[in-house]
């Protein structure tokens, strides 16, 4: 999967099941996690190089992205603008 333009495509973290404490959380409660790994980037867009590249694990905005099923595997599709920081 080659993204195009200034696109980033993202693989997820897996949602917490239990709290620090050891509580179990259950599927409805779980919140979407908005930390991911970097595992495609376009090339930009009109001359502006990208600043993520792939491996890094970045954090992004809650409602970031397309998200879709490749291969399997659960991932999103953003704009390099919608991520928020590199961790």
């Amino acid at each position: 999967m080659r993204p195009i333009n200034d696109r980033v495509v993202i693989k997820p973290a897996t949602a917490e099941e239990k709290t620090k404490g050891g509580i179990i959380i259950p599927d409805t409660a779980k919140e979407k996690p908005q930390r991911g790994e970097v595992v495609a980037v376009g090339p930009g867009k009109e001359g502006n190089l990208m600043t993520v590249s792939v491996g890094d694990t970045v954090l992004y905005g809650k409602y970031a992205g397309q998200e879709l099923n490749y291969e399997g595997q659960d991932l999103i599709i953003m704009r390099e603008d919608d991520i928020l920081v590199i961790l």
